[in-house]
């Protein structure tokens, strides 16, 4: 039987297989924040799949790792969502749509009643967590 620590190992290496497709579609840019020439690393974007599939995978860099992590989000942080989340990539509009629903500002209220989303990501709205 394989255990939790064996199973993070497997799934990490199955996240580094996708590395080299996400650098090519994102332009080896942070598909957040759009910053280049800095370290990047996959992230999942939940719910997450039993196999990680790109599709639901997006490229960041450290800095908006770090942010992604926190319970509050920076309301000041985060003002290129509102380039962001138009977006097509299903993955990146969800994301975008889940952290202007944390963010306390007028600026994150109003983008939301604008924003148009794709069904895709609606979709993937209405199951999430």
């Amino acid at each position: 039987m394989v255990g939790g620590f064996e199973k993070n190992q497997e799934r990490l290496q199955a996240l580094n297989l996708l590395g080299k497709d996400l650098a090519r579609r994102a332009h080896s840019h942070c598909e957040l924040c759009g910053s280049s020439g800095v370290k990047l690393r996959t992230r999942e974007v939940e719910p997450v799949p039993a196999e990680p599939v790109m599709e639901q995978c997006l490229l960041v860099c450290e800095s908006c790792a770090t942010e992604l992590d926190r319970r509050v989000p920076d309301t000041h942080y985060w003002r290129f969502l509102e380039t962001v989340a138009w977006s097509e990539l299903p993955a990146l509009q969800v994301t975008a749509v889940r952290l202007l629903r944390s963010i306390q500002a007028p600026w994150a209220e109003e983008l939301l009643e604008q924003l148009y989303l794709f069904p895709e990501a609606e979709a993937w709205l209405e199951k999430s967590p």
